[in-house]
């Protein structure tokens, strides 16, 4: 241990003092949500503002919870209507844009670039530019108040099948002729050569589409007009809308940011290390 330590050079050592500064910064948000959820009453509204919580406390959590349950829908509803829709979309979207990369990367066919074109330049289109279009979508396959209905509108992900596309791309064409050669057929070399070794990719793509699905009101907002449809998010945006102005609420709606936080810490702390794999490795070396 200490022949490692005086290895280390100077250079090695300030890189290391820096990029572990930079993430004790990037890492104050997350400390203060955390703080923020916990703080009482008084403490939410002092001058100047708190960093840290001084006398922590559950009252915030229990004044949401009591809130939920004087609503026309319970709380429960909404958080099982958040979780069917964001395992459901998770999967669905894992499935879809693994095959269609797949596909684009290891076949030729007619109009490939141009489907590679399209799927570029729908990058560059914000969600809010095809909210009319989905929404027309929609109420003409009559998916309204529907869990499909949620599914749907991100059921194609341009930046999920962008980053696979080129992750896949780089899988060795020997592999795959090879186990063709011992008859291996499309789908079995799918199952079991193309999503094994595209598990890190597939774990980064799980984070975005989770966080986007987790977060998402649009769905719930613009295809479901029944209550008991509507996700977590929705009552979540709801609920801080209607107390933004409220004095005595602002405990609540500091305890339901933390609910809707917390899932995508977790789901980012679980994939993280495919992720960097992901970044660093881009492919099979």
């Amino acid at each position: 241990m200490i022949r490692r330590l005086r290895r280390i050079t100077p250079f090695q050592y300030a890189l290391v003092s820096g990029f572990t500064l930079l993430a004790a910064f990037m890492s104050l948000p997350i400390v203060f949500i955390l703080n923020h959820a916990f703080k009482p009453q008084n403490e939410l509204f002092l001058f100047p503002p708190r960093f840290f919580v001084q006398h922590p406390t559950l009252r915030n959590f229990e004044s949401l919870f009591l809130h939920a349950a004087n609503a026309t829908v319970p709380f429960t509803r909404y958080l099982f209507n958040s979780l069917l829709v964001a395992g459901l979309t998770l999967v669905s979207v894992i499935l879809v844009s693994t095959m269609a990369a797949y596909v684009l990367a290891k076949y030729d066919f007619h109009f490939k670039q141009l489907i590679l074109s399209m799927i570029t330049l729908s990058l560059m289109f914000a969600p809010e530019t095809v909210g009319i279009p989905r929404y027309l979508i929609i109420s003409g396959m009559r998916l309204n108040d529907t869990y499909f209905g949620h599914i749907l509108p991100a059921l194609a992900s341009p930046i999920a099948v962008f980053m696979l596309v080129g992750f896949i791309a780089q899988i060795p064409g020997e592999l795959i002729e090879a186990a063709r050669i011992d008859g291996a057929s499309h789908v079995g070399i799918f199952i079991r050569m193309v999503l094994p070794l595209s598990v890190p990719a597939i774990a980064t793509i799980s984070i975005f589409t989770f966080q986007g699905v987790w977060g998402d009101v649009e769905t719930s907002t613009l295809f479901m007009q029944d209550e008991t449809m509507r996700t977590l998010a929705f009552y979540v945006n709801s609920l801080v809308s209607g107390l933004q102005n409220n004095v005595s609420g602002q405990n609540m709606a500091a305890a339901a940011g933390l609910l809707m936080f917390i899932p995508n810490l977790i789901i980012f702390l679980l994939f993280q290390r495919k992720v960097l794999e992901t970044m660093i490795h881009s492919g099979i070396k």
